[in-house]
């Protein structure tokens, strides 16, 4: 059975799916190694203008399997602190990746959102989640430290300091009408996999290269030290669209006319 199984639902979109219900899709190193070489595919094909990332199952991702989390690749001769470094280094490349990927990724929680299945959550794009979902911070729980593979950059920058502080220190599930209020998702559906599509089908609308670059630099504002540096950077950026492209003339024509635009990314 593959723990990752990749489907494309309609034009445009494919949907990820973590295969291993049994465990609730924990972090295992036969999920998660795939996973990722997965996405790194998805990312460089260029037919592909968003991707959707699930859970087979009760659950999206239950976070570190606590069973068994198999033998990560490549480390034969090393001692255990290296291999506990390399453990941590192929997890968090999962999520580095996430971010690269040049379509939007949008995270269709069907389930339970657990440690590092919070983490994958909270690094993807956009998050729709199932009326029974539920989010936990476990690393705490579990005598560790709610901090892991990004979570203590990413989850204040989603609800807040003071929001992501308080879960992340008590360790408590955030049920999905909590998670809207406090912007985690944005929002609530009974077929996660199918608003998600919705979604991405209106993404993929748009102008290619205009989707990339705010991507680009929805996650460049997470860094930005300045208002005045990230504001260049989003200068540049419509600069680039609008002298290499007639996108805004396309768009402005079609609003004359009465129909949808037509997106070509090109100027003759």
């Amino acid at each position: 059975m593959a723990f990752v199984e990749v489907v494309r639902p309609v034009e445009n979109i494919a949907v990820v799916t973590l295969n291993r219900p049994e465990r609730m899709n924990a972090m295992a190193f036969d999920v998660m190694v795939p996973f990722r070489e997965q996405l790194v595919e998805l990312g460089y094909d260029n037919s592909l203008r968003a991707v959707i990332i699930t859970g087979a199952g009760r659950g999206f991702c239950s976070g570190a399997d606590q069973e068994f989390a198999g033998i990560p690749p490549r480390i034969d001769g090393v001692t255990k602190p290296t291999i506990g470094l390399r453990t941590m280094e192929i997890l968090d490349e999962v999520i580095l990746t996430m971010r690269r990927m040049h379509q939007p990724v949008i995270a269709a929680i069907n389930g339970a959102a657990i440690g590092g299945g919070l983490c994958l959550a909270a690094a993807c794009d956009i998050r729709v989640a199932a009326p029974d979902a539920y989010f936990r911070a476990a690393g705490i729980n579990n005598g560790l430290t709610a901090s892991e593979l990004g979570l203590s950059f990413l989850l204040p920058r989603l609800i807040g300091q003071g929001r992501a502080a308080e879960m992340m220190l008590t360790g408590r599930d955030v049920d999905a009408e909590e998670a809207l209020r406090l912007g985690l998702i944005t929002q609530i559906a009974d077929d996660v996999v199918s608003a998600a599509i919705t979604i991405g089908q209106r993404i993929a609308g748009f102008s290619q290269p205009g989707i990339e670059i705010t991507k680009r630099t929805l996650w460049h504002s997470m860094e930005a030290s300045s208002l005045e540096g990230h504001m260049h950077a989003e200068g540049i950026g419509q600069l680039y669209m609008r002298i290499l492209t007639e996108n805004f003339e396309e768009a402005t024509r079609a609003r004359k006319e009465g129909r949808d635009p037509v997106f070509t990314d090109f100027k003759p």
